[in-house]
């Protein structure tokens, strides 16, 4: 299970743990909650003769008519199309979008790949006159490499720095994603991605009430992040049991947040995940603060943006992230926003375009996708203006599983009932375990795609969309689960 940390040593966003922690304080684009659907709602058993009928019934609920459902089920052998509604139209995916990220990364790099962060120096010991650390995307860098890179450096005898420069992305303010709603870019799951990600660009706020009228009290678990924000506290503690009603608000002129309303005095602490306003300087400064605190002078500090010259620099070591299988992994069964971001960015390494979206379709197209059956412009489906078909997501699923890296894919799925954001979903259903799907979760937009191993027929790659409802996230889900219930249920007969 992932992990934070608290204090100057960062803080580590695990994105299982956060979407448990903000169920309550932040509107989330990929929370999963439990469903309360059981086997015992539907049929234990369901002919393949009968499923379309099935299916129909379920979608002619009153509730239902006018939201815009798109599904496909296939077998996953002999891509046999078992049920079909609205699967070449287009929809919004929301989080579904990250099947199409992972597949093009774990393809062009392979699951052992790791993203290499280079630290370069000149100078004659004990003083350096340069060490500078070059971005390149990692989005697993913690504060602990920063400070063990300080204690090697301190090992090595250096004792002072005269230049210490981080080289970051082309622009100096990492761009936000126009097409992301502006309410979310402050939360943790909506950061800025850059070249030098560190603690996934996120910070914890913890509110905690005081005496009855009082102002909550703000605590931050990162003062060089805390650095970043200034903070307009206008929020109070509320009498024994009232609601919470805390706002935050960012005032896009400037790093401030305004916080309102109220806080009941008998509730607990509310942990709110922020995102850090400048990543690279963010970066700079943790890592100035290692280094001083190993003794290390730092004369002058500066993040640089885009290429710089690295010639007349000796490479001392690098910094190597987490395997890619295992960050497909985190940006598939938790949903990471930051990663699937980061792992599209990665797609322009070493290519002549400089165009990750191009690449990704480029790269899916030798798969064997049709380029023409989505439309891309983010790579974590925060933005609304993504557009797939369930025919894409479908043909995606049964394309990879034939392909080197099928299994390693297909093991980065949150498994139902087992981990995940299916974690809590399909319990003590005939498919408890048997299903390997991600979900996707924006208001009025629920998806969820994958691989199901129904224990009476052969595998299936299927893939549920809804949008333009006006019902509950939860409502959703659980008409989603009874269709997916009904294909696990399936027998010839």
């Amino acid at each position: 299970m992932n992990r934070y940390y608290l204090g100057l040593r960062g803080v580590r966003i695990g994105w299982f743990i956060l979407c448990f922690l903000f169920m309550f304080s932040v509107p989330l684009q990929a929370k999963e909650i439990n469903s309360t659907l059981k086997q015992q709602d539907i049929d234990i058993s369901v002919c393949q003769a009968d499923l379309k009928s099935k299916i129909d019934t379920i979608l002619e609920q009153e509730d239902l008519k006018r939201s815009h459902w798109g599904i496909l089920v296939k077998t996953l052998d002999n891509k046999r199309t078992l049920y079909e509604l609205n699967s070449q139209k287009y929809f919004i995916p929301a989080s579904n979008v990250k099947l199409l990220i992972t597949a093009a990364t774990l393809i062009k790099f392979g699951a052992n790949y790791q993203i290499k962060t280079p630290v370069y120096a000149s100078g004659s010991y004990p003083n350096l006159s340069v060490l500078k650390i070059v971005g390149n995307g990692d989005p697993t860098f913690k504060s602990e490499q920063l400070e063990k890179l300080a204690q090697e450096l301190k090992a090595r005898g250096i004792q002072r720095i005269d230049n210490l420069i981080v080289q970051d992305s082309p622009l100096e303010r990492p761009s936000i994603n126009p097409t992301w709603e502006w309410e979310d870019i402050q939360f943790y799951y909506a950061p800025a991605v850059n070249k030098l990600i560190l603690n996934e660009n996120a910070v914890i706020l913890t509110l905690t009430s005081q005496e009855l009228g009082d102002k909550l009290t703000i605590e931050w678990s990162d003062a060089i992040a805390a650095k970043q924000w200034m903070i307009d506290n206008k929020a109070i503690t509320g009498e024994e049991d009232s609601p919470y009603t805390v706002s935050i608000n960012r005032n896009f002129e400037k790093p401030l947040l305004t916080i309102t309303g109220s806080l009941a005095i008998n509730s607990k602490p509310r942990i709110l995940g922020m995102a850090v306003v400048n990543p690279g300087e963010y970066f700079l400064n943790s890592l100035k603060f290692y280094l001083e605190q190993e003794g290390i002078n730092i004369i002058n500090s500066q993040v640089v943006y885009g290429e710089s010259e690295t010639d007349n620099l000796v490479k001392i070591t690098e910094i190597r992230s987490d395997i890619l299988q295992e960050i497909i992994t985190n940006t598939n069964q938790d949903s990471n926003n930051l990663y699937a971001e980061s792992l599209l960015n990665l797609l322009v390494n070493n290519t002549e375009k400089d165009n990750s979206i191009d690449n990704l379709k480029e790269i899916l197209t030798t798969l064997g996708l049709d380029a023409n059956l989505y439309h891309l412009k983010d790579g974590s489906g925060l933005s609304r203006h993504n557009l797939v078909t369930p025919e894409t997501l479908v043909n995606l699923l049964i394309l990879i599983a034939t392909t080197p890296e099928g299994r390693n894919y297909r093991d980065s799925l949150p498994i139902s009932g087992v981990n995940g954001t299916i974690k809590n979903r399909f319990k003590d259903t005939i498919i408890e375990g048997k299903v390997q799907a991600k979900t996707g979760t924006l208001s009025g937009t629920s998806a969820l795609s994958g691989y199901i191993n129904p224990p009476n027929y052969s595998p299936l790659a299927f893939s549920i969309i809804v949008n333009k409802s006006d019902l509950k996230p939860s409502q959703l889900r659980k008409i989603i689960d009874e269709i997916v219930i009904n294909l696990g249920s399936l027998k010839q007969c």
